[in-house]
């Protein structure tokens, strides 16, 4: 018997979802645990994978960093961070230069 991606959305629910992370578009992106800022390499399922990415751990006044681009504690990584869609709370579109040092 073969089973047909309609059939498995009916057996299922499943629903393809459209997510809004173009590849190459930059972002920081906060999850129930953490923040992070990167430029969209990949967007594989429900994971997004970022390049020239850091972790936020502090962003100081939030409408400033998100003006500015200024963010109060940041550490860079040398390697893609994957994200899992189902943890994002929210994401701003980020118009500034990817921090790329460690402060």
């Amino acid at each position: 018997m073969e089973i047909t991606l309609k059939d498995m959305k009916e057996l299922f629910g499943a629903t393809a979802v459209e997510l809004p992370f173009d590849i190459d578009s930059k972002w920081l992106i906060r999850t129930v645990t953490f923040a992070v800022t990167g430029k969209v390499k990949q967007v594989k399922g429900k994971f997004i994978v970022l390049e020239d990415a850091a972790w936020v751990a502090d962003t100081g006044r939030f409408s400033t960093a998100i003006e500015s681009g200024t963010l109060s504690e940041v550490e860079v990584v040398t390697v893609d961070v994957v994200v899992n869609t189902d943890s994002i709370v929210d994401a701003y579109v980020w118009k500034h230069e990817l921090p790329k040092q460690t402060v």
